[in-house]
This record gives C-alpha cells, structure tokens and sequence, in this order.
C-alpha cells in the first residue's frame, strides 16, 4: 500500500509549496486512520527537500513516478521513497531508496548489521540502512506476484543527507560490506553519485505505471521459497507427523483450503500437553499452506522458537524472508481485515492482551490475530500459561471467534512424542508438583530417564557428558537469580551462583537468539522464556527457592523470584488489593513453569533442588516410581519387598 503517490513534477510542486508533509500525512490518514505525530511530519518535510534537491537533474523525466511510505507486504515495515520508470530496454524499473537523518553513528561488533545512532530520542543499536533497503527489495521481490510475473527491476540504497563519514569509516566499514555492495549508501555530500544511481537505471518516466503495478500486485510466496521450504521438511524425521498429528492436519488444511476459496473466516482450536507434538504441526502447516500460494506466517509471543525455527527452515536462503515467515504475537495491530490467509498460532496460552515494550498498544492479540486472517490456527495448553500477563485460554477464543461470527472447531492432539512417549510421565509430573491428583501418582509406564542429582554440579557434568552427542541436552533453571545487564553479552559473568557448591554459571546471553541450537550455549543456563515451545534429548533443571517442600506439601514462594523476572509483574500490586487471587495466580505461574522445565527432555531429566527437602521429596517419588515400574512388570511373589513397598506407598506412608 502506498500512502503518497505523484509525478516528480507534482511532487516538486507540493515540496516548493511547503505543503509536502501535509500532502502526505493527510493521506496517510485516509489510507491508515490515524494521523502521525509531529517528529514524522518534520522528518518528512526535511527529507524531501533533499530528495527534492536528487532528482532536480534534468536527466530523470518530469514524469516518473514518485511514491513516499509504500508499507512492504507481509510486515509492518514501510518504504521511504520510491522512484519509478523505465530503463533503458523500456523495462519497468524502481529505486528502493531508505532515508535516514543521522548526523553520528558507531559500528557494533558481533551483531549482523547492527550500528549504533541516535534516533527516537535516545542512543540505540539499529538495522544498517543498506540492510534495510536490500530487505524491503527481497520481500517485494518474494511476495509481490506483479513484481515476479512483470519481472519488475528493483534496485535498493540508503540516503544519509546529514551524516558526514568518519575517519576510520563507520557506515562503509568493512563488517557492512556485504549490504552495502546491495544496497549502496549515499551521504551528505553524495548528491550527484546518487543522481547517477538513479539515472544509470531509469531512462524514461512511467507515469506512475511501475507504482500502480507494485502497488496491485496480489501478495503471494514465490515459487522459489515454496520449494526451498518443502524441500528442507521432505524427509526430515525433527518435522514428521503421526496418529492425531495427521489428523489435525488434514482438518486444518481442509478448513484453510476452504476460507481462501469462499473468503469466510475460520478458526481451528487444538488443545495439546507438552510433547504431543503442537510445534512440529505448527511447521508443517506453515510450509504446506505456503507451498500452496496462501500468504501464511508462524505467530508466537516467545522469540525463542521463533527463531530455532527459523534458523532450521533457512539452510543458506535468504534469511531475512525465512524470518518473516515467523512473527511476534503483537504484529497485528495495524493488519487489514483478513490481510493473511493463514496465522498459525503456537504456544497461544503466551497471547497477551496489549502489545508493545509498556504494554500499550492494540486492544487484545486474540482479537488481532482473528482479524487479521482468514483462517487461524491457536495450538493451546492452558497449564503453560507462565506470567502474569499470559491471557490466552479456550474460552477467550471463543469469545472472539464469536464476535468475529466466524466458524470453528477445537480438536486435541494426545500422542506423547517426548518423555520417551510417556503420557505417564507428564501426568505424573503434574501429581509430583501437586497441580493436580492423577491416576498417574505412583509412577508412568516407560523407562524414561530422571534422575535427582545431590549437587548442580553433578548435574552439569551429566548434562555436558550427554550435549556431546548431538548437541541436544541444555540446563534450564527457574527465575530464581538476577539476569545482569552486565552480563548479558559475556557467558564468563555468572549470574547463577550457589556457593556451597562452587557453582557458577551464566544466564543465555542477550545476543543469541537461537540458544537451544547454538553450539556453545550448553555454557548457559536457559530459563521458560528460552526454551518454551522447544525440546531437548536431555534437559538439567535447577529448581531454585521458589519451590519447596514444607509439612508435607510442595509449596510456592513468589518472593524467591529474581528482581529481574517480569513472569511475576504487578504481583505485588495485586497482593495488596486481592491477596487470595494475587497468591494464587503466582502459584499457577510457578508451579506451571516448573511443570514446563521438567517436560523439555525428549528422552532424560536430570533435576537439582536448592531446597533439600523438595529433593528428598522427589527421590522418594522416583524411587517408588521405579519399584512399581518394576513391580508391574514381574510377578508379585517374585518381589515380597517391591510388593510390599506398593502397599505402604499406596497406604499414603
């Protein structure tokens, strides 16, 4: 959608008129319902004397096409300025130019493409403007069906009309030379390079016919990415389904198929535990529903499974499309009326209300999401819902399934694929951390590794000894210690430290954004927010003061929480005005997360306990698991001690 569209006559005319930012925020308003606020209007006005000054060579016609704030498909990124024509064969042509006011910027090492500017009003790390512009290009070039079928050229830079580069050079530093040889950038005293730029490509004006064709273009994943994804999951057991996994699949399919021929829109529910699979359909969904032409995307409010997998789907394509097909739970405030064809929405039980840093924006992402696509998949288990905020439950979709009067269906996926494929396992877990009474109290059916270490260091030793087979085991802990900003970039700073052990370890650092994946990151401890939604061999799992054992019950205490969890913001506030609710609330949220460390482990759990009593507790648990494990399995005459240790178990002693 482009926002302001012109000749460069016109729009010469609206820049010497002083009414340029006018023009554009009063369409703006039109076509988004809002206006912006007034540092846009400025950065408007500034800019477009510049770019006013670019293309006053006579060279570029009176009538190419000018387009300023063209929001790229798929995103909620917008273009800053667009230059359209024909080249020099009469093919349509476009300049993707990205405008940016600095005056400073630093280089940031071991960030792809990061640098470091002032802009909204403090000193941030930001995208490298050449990277920008090559971005936008490669998602037209992806999702634009006019783009591909036209086989539009476009050509990406960057427009730095106030900065002035440094001696050694930050913009055009060498660790940017990939996205530079792309998308080359422009400064303050580049005009007539860039005048070149543009006129090495467009010949002639177009009279806007390159826009209109770029603008109309139906929005569709390019064959290209169809195949490359398909081809990743052909023959990958990590992403092969079975029993109800392909029965839900075949529902959604059918039910997507549905909504993008007749446009009415639908709404899938699937209730699941941990390791029935939810994930791995979520992917296959993604990557069938995009191999058939629908405009499809991965939500989660959790970057964590976001981007393993993302990074598992990109095998050397283009990484910035890959990671587009996956999205934050917050991206759809903005989104037109069933914009998507498909949302597949994993680990829904994460859904906020509000979106946003403060937590401001948006209405309610249910709301959004529903909005937003034609067809919605939520995948749901309410037991892991594990903040404070974490507002996603069945009854909440169907609130809004209801307002949107859409059809829907809810399904459940019950086949155990971790735990060694032990729903004993999970149910038993709940029993053990007192969530609720099963059937399962006295042990699970398979031979599923756990075992209770007497020090973190015994675990970590175990957990090291089982990641060199394959990179698969990880120490998760609960939020029981600071994560330190000093230590966010540094796996040598120990933020986990228990001194009677001589244990130190490092929180995940604030620079992996793949941590279950990377191969060093063994060397840190993740928590709920880094492993969530993902899955390991084997798992370590600290259990800090949060949880521990007391008269005879496992109990909580939300005061053991490290000052830096946010999973227990407004606690206290709630505390005073309903204690009862406020208490209970952060007894579901820690005994749940726990309840999700202990379930990461595909084939084995290792667990420490800070309190001594809740690790008496759970040996005793696990060894009378293992006898009666063992008990069922042999006759009992053959067992009179495992027999009788069944009876008094059972007799509650």
């Amino acid at each position: 959608m482009i926002v302001y569209s012109a000749t460069k006559n016109i729009f010469a005319n609206d820049v010497i008129e002083n009414r340029i930012e006018e023009e554009i925020d009063k369409r703006f308003y039109q076509k988004m319902g809002y206006h912006t606020g007034e540092s846009e209007r400025n950065a408007w006005k500034n800019s477009m004397l510049y770019m006013n000054n670019v293309i006053s060579d006579n060279r570029i016609p009176k009538n190419v096409g000018i387009a300023i704030e063209f929001k790229v498909p798929n995103t909620s990124k917008r273009i800053d300025f667009i230059i359209s024509g024909l080249n020099i064969n009469g093919k349509n042509t476009a300049i993707v130019i990205e405008l940016k006011q600095w005056s400073s910027a630093k280089v940031v090492s071991g960030k792809d493409a990061l640098v470091e500017t002032y802009t909204g009003h403090a000193l941030r790390q930001t995208i490298h403007p050449s990277y920008q512009a090559w971005t936008y290009v490669e998602m037209l070039n992806e999702y634009d069906e006019n783009v591909q079928q036209k086989e539009i050229a476009l050509y990406p830079c960057a427009y730095l009309h106030n900065y002035e580069e440094t001696n050694p050079p930050v913009i055009t530093n060498a660790v940017y030379e990939e996205y530079t040889e792309k998308a080359p950038v422009f400064m303050k005293k580049d005009v007539l390079k860039l005048r070149d730029f543009i006129t090495k490509y467009i010949k002639y004006g177009d009279n806007k016919e390159t826009l209109y064709l770029i603008d109309n273009g139906k929005i569709r994943p390019s064959k290209s990415l169809q195949d490359h994804l398909v081809s990743l999951l052909k023959g990958n057991k990590e992403f092969q389904m079975i029993d109800d996994q392909m029965v839900v699949y075949q529902e959604a399919l059918t039910m997507a198929r549905k909504s993008y021929e007749d446009g009415e829109k639908r709404v899938l529910i699937v209730k699941g535990g941990p390791g029935t699979g939810k994930s791995v359909l979520a992917v296959n969904l993604l990557v069938e529903l995009t191999k058939e032409g629908m405009l499809c995307s991965y939500v989660t409010k959790n970057r964590a499974p976001r981007n393993v997998y993302a990074a598992k789907l990109s095998h050397e394509y283009k990484k910035t499309i890959i990671n587009n097909l996956f999205k934050g739970s917050g991206s759809f405030i903005d989104s037109n009326p069933n914009e998507y064809d498909v949302l597949v929405v994993d680990e829904a039980h994460r859904l906020n209300e509000k979106s946003g840093i403060f937590q401001n924006k948006g209405e309610n992402q249910i709301k959004e999401i529903i909005n937003a696509s034609k067809f919605s998949v939520f995948f749901i288990d309410e037991e892991q819902r594990v903040t404070t905020k974490d507002i996603g439950s069945i009854d909440e979709i169907k609130k809004f399934i209801e307002e949107a009067n859409a059809n829907y269906e809810i399904m459940e996926l019950e086949s155990q694929f971790r735990c060694d494929g032990s729903d004993g396992y999970i149910n038993w877990i709940d029993d053990v951390l007192e969530i609720k009474h099963t059937a399962n109290a006295t042990g699970f059916d398979l031979d599923y590794k756990i075992e209770i270490c007497n020090t973190p260091n015994e675990l970590k030793e175990k957990i090291f000894e089982k990641n060199k087979i394959n990179n698969k085991a990880r120490i998760v802990a609960g939020y029981c210690w600071d994560w330190i900003k000093e230590g966010k970039n540094n796996s040598d700073f120990c933020d986990i430290q228990i001194p009677e052990y001589n244990f130190a370890m490092s929180w995940n650092l604030g620079n992996s954004e793949t941590w279950a994946v990377d191969p060093n990151s063994v060397n840190e401890v993740g928590c709920i927010h880094t492993c969530q939604g993902l899955e390991f061999d084997y798992v370590g799992v600290i259990i800090g003061d949060d949880l521990r054992y007391e008269n005879g019950k496992v109990i909580t205490d939300y005061t053991k929480r490290a000052k830096t969890d946010n999973s227990l913001k407004g606690i206290k506030k709630m505390i005073k005005e309903n204690p009862q609710k406020a208490k209970k609330i952060a007894d579901e949220i820690i005994r749940n997360t726990y309840r999700t460390l202990l379930t990461r482990g595909q084939k084995g759990c290792y667990v420490y306990c800070t309190d001594k009593a809740l690790s008496d507790y759970l040996k005793r648990r696990v060894q009378a698991a293992k006898e009666i494990y063992y008990y069922d399995k042999i006759q009992e005459e053959d067992l009179p001690m495992v027999a009788e240790s069944k009876t008094e178990y059972n007799a509650g002693k």
